[in-house]
């Protein structure tokens, strides 16, 4: 399938900036799963400073801006053909070591609720046993923006009983360690068959099994992710994989506007 993305973000000040640094990860790679036929960011209001392959091998990009902005915008677009293989994303790869993905973060710790999430999945193979955890997350944490922010470890959320893609992401990854397998969070787009126009990007999970490699499951929808998915960045973690980051020093409040439109 040829998907057609723009990713547009834009940062309104109420106050002249005097210094501020982002970290992008909005540029999708070839792979086992799909090849981008192209891809182009745009930014205006700040520059460019370095570009570069993360140890989680996302291609990153850092941009500056100083003297006194008001107004930011990052605009990411292209296309990319996309190819289902049933979840499977291929061998692990990159400079991070596999054991890396075993072990927890501060957003993924796993505290009682995570371990009984864990111990509550059935027996049978690898593949069901995790399709099994990604079918209990589903039924325990119900789909509500809103009640979550980007900074909500999965524990809370579990607890909560609501959120969204990133929290069923994390709770996943932060369950599938405790099962046993390696996992890691994963953000990139989703064509959806109601809207080409989405308030955000979206984000699943994937679990290493033995002889298959990485395999993707996204809780949020309740399948394995197919030739609707762009996967863009890879990491233990929202964090280590956010499409946008930074700090900004001075006063300045800050307003946020997303866009993005998937469409074949």
């Amino acid at each position: 399938m040829r998907l057609k993305i723009t990713h547009r973000t834009e940062y309104r000040y109420d106050a002249p900036v005097p210094y501020l640094l982002q970290r992008l990860r909005l540029l999708p790679m070839s792979g086992h799963t799909q090849t981008v036929s192209s891809w182009a960011i745009k930014i205006d209001g700040a520059r460019e400073e370095v570009r570069f392959t993360d140890h989680f091998g996302n291609d990153t990009r850092l941009v500056s801006a100083e003297g006194g902005h008001t107004t930011i915008t990052l605009e990411a677009h292209g296309e990319v053909t996309t190819r289902d293989t049933a979840g499977v994303s291929g061998p692990h790869q990159g400079f991070a070591p596999l054991w890396l993905f075993g072990q927890e973060t501060p957003l993924t710790a796993a505290g009682d609720g995570i371990r009984e999430l864990a111990a509550s999945v059935g027996e049978g193979t690898d593949i069901e046993r995790l399709h099994g955890l990604m079918g209990a997350i589903r039924e325990r944490v119900a789909y509500k923006p809103g009640t979550t922010s980007a900074v909500t470890p999965a524990e809370e959320a579990l607890a909560l009983k609501s959120g969204v893609c990133q929290d069923h992401s994390q709770i996943f990854a932060a369950a599938a360690r405790v099962m046993g397998f390696p996992a890691r969070y994963v953000s990139g787009y989703l064509m959806m068959d109601a809207t080409v126009e989405q308030a955000a990007s979206h984000a699943w999970a994937e679990a290493h099994v033995g002889g298959l490699g990485w395999v993707a499951f996204d809780p949020a929808n309740g399948i394995s992710p197919d030739e609707r998915y762009v996967r863009v960045a890879t990491g233990r973690d929202y964090r280590d994989a956010s499409p946008v980051s930074g700090i900004l020093l001075g006063q300045a409040q800050e307003k946020l506007a997303v866009t993005v439109t998937v469409e074949q």
